[in-house]
């Protein structure tokens, strides 16, 4: 386990040290985007409402974390997204609450929200109204699908971004129903995308003192990272379909079953489907002309396929790694989210970090880490996920002591 990922040079300062982020944010996009810079050791002050007690997501569970005083507003959900900042409580529908915002905004660099469009304007906290105050402000908003376009008023979620913008229909069984990622995955990358384009604009604002607003949509997120199957269909004019674990574009690239599971198989290139056939004791298949490159494979996917599969069929998944591993074929295990974060890689790696909070009965938290490796302003894991509103009091202090 580790609170830091880097040097152990406590002089370095964070690549984002004196940059103050005011997080309007909740549920996942957002609060995905203002971790990732509170990791950088921005100083991240996070508003929550204490009408309803805070993030949504505080109350996504069970499970929660466990706490001494054994009441917590920390769910597995809550924690994901939520280290490396400042819980400040905030009504943002009284003259009073407004006023508190507008005022980290007059010292902030960088503000996230994710109302929906036009939201904040009634209370005099979008754009316009605080770049008023703060010109060199970079602003970025996150909504379901946008601050224009017919669909610009309706909610947006996770699970309606995958499937308006394509991805389910690309996922799953292709005898089954469309599917769903396993995780949050529209509304992680979204935060990603937020992250890059603030830090573009910061740039931009540190050069010039001139902010500027960010318009950001987990549909228009989720679109753009169709990748190669979106680019399939500009291409082709032809629609992409599920593959269930195929590629669309190489083959053998799959899940393959063998007598004690299943292993994967990815061959990227004709050289590595001759090593992998070799390695296996069926050179037949390498020089059989049906598959003698990856187009013919594509071609006769189902009869490659089919053969692989009787071959795995006899043979164990130890054995299978073993002689592929040994010819430099790409292959690899399907673990389980405990044997991912658990194996020698993730412990090696800081796939897991612990960082101390001394309302758990545990006196840690638990965290996936960042996988950032930064050589001289590495990852700092400075606070644990905060309690609601743990962090109301000490606001003039933060501002204090990351002056603009």
């Amino acid at each position: 386990m580790a609170h830091s990922d880097g040097p152990d040079d406590e002089t370095t300062p964070g690549a984002l040290s004196g940059v103050i982020v005011l997080d309007l944010s909740r549920i996942l996009a957002g609060p995905t985007a203002t971790q990732l810079m509170g990791d950088l050791s921005a100083t991240v002050i996070k508003i929550e409402n204490p009408k309803t007690g805070g993030d949504d997501t505080r109350t996504w569970g069970p499970p929660y974390v466990e706490t001494k005083d054994g009441e917590s507003d920390l769910s597995a959900y809550f924690i994901a997204a939520n280290r490396n900042k400042h819980s400040v409580a905030a009504d943002l529908s009284t003259p009073e609450g407004q006023a508190l915002v507008k005022s980290i905004a007059a010292e902030a660099h960088i503000v996230v929200e994710n109302y929906k469009p036009g939201g904040l304007a009634k209370y005099g906290l979008d754009y316009p109204a605080l770049r008023e105050i703060n010109p060199g402000l970079v602003y970025c908003s996150i909504s379901g699908f946008g601050q224009t376009g017919p669909n610009r008023d309706r909610p947006g979620y996770d699970l309606m971004a995958q499937g308006f913008g394509g991805m389910m229909s690309l996922t799953g069984d292709p005898n089954g129903p469309p599917m769903k990622v396993g995780v949050g995955i529209a509304d992680v990358m979204c935060g990603m995308y937020a992250a890059v384009g603030i830090l573009a604009a910061l740039r931009h604002s540190e050069a010039t003192g001139e902010g500027q607003h960010i318009d950001l949509a987990l549909v228009d997120s989720q679109m753009a990272w169709l990748i190669n199957e979106g680019t399939n269909y500009l291409v082709s004019g032809q629609s992409p379909v599920r593959r269930g674990n195929g590629h669309p574009n190489i083959v053998p690239y799959s899940v393959f079953a063998c007598t004690d599971g299943h292993i994967i198989l990815a061959v990227g290139n004709d050289t590595q489907f001759r090593d992998f056939c070799a390695a296996i004791g069926r050179n037949d298949l390498g020089q059989d002309a049906r598959f003698a490159t990856n187009p013919l494979r594509i071609t006769h996917r189902e009869a490659i396929e089919t053969a692989i599969s009787e071959t795995f069929a006899t043979m164990t998944r130890d054995e299978i790694l073993v002689l592929l591993q040994k010819a430099g074929v790409p292959c690899g295990p399907i673990n389980g989210v405990a044997e991912a974060l658990t194996s020698d890689q993730a412990v090696a790696r800081n796939a897991v970090v612990e960082i101390p909070e001394q309302s758990t009965a545990a006196g840690v938290v638990k965290l996936l880490g960042n996988p950032l490796k930064l050589s001289k302003t590495p990852v700092v894991y400075a606070k644990s996920p905060p309690r609601f509103g743990q962090d109301t009091e000490k606001l003039a202090e933060l501002l204090g002591r990351k002056p603009r």
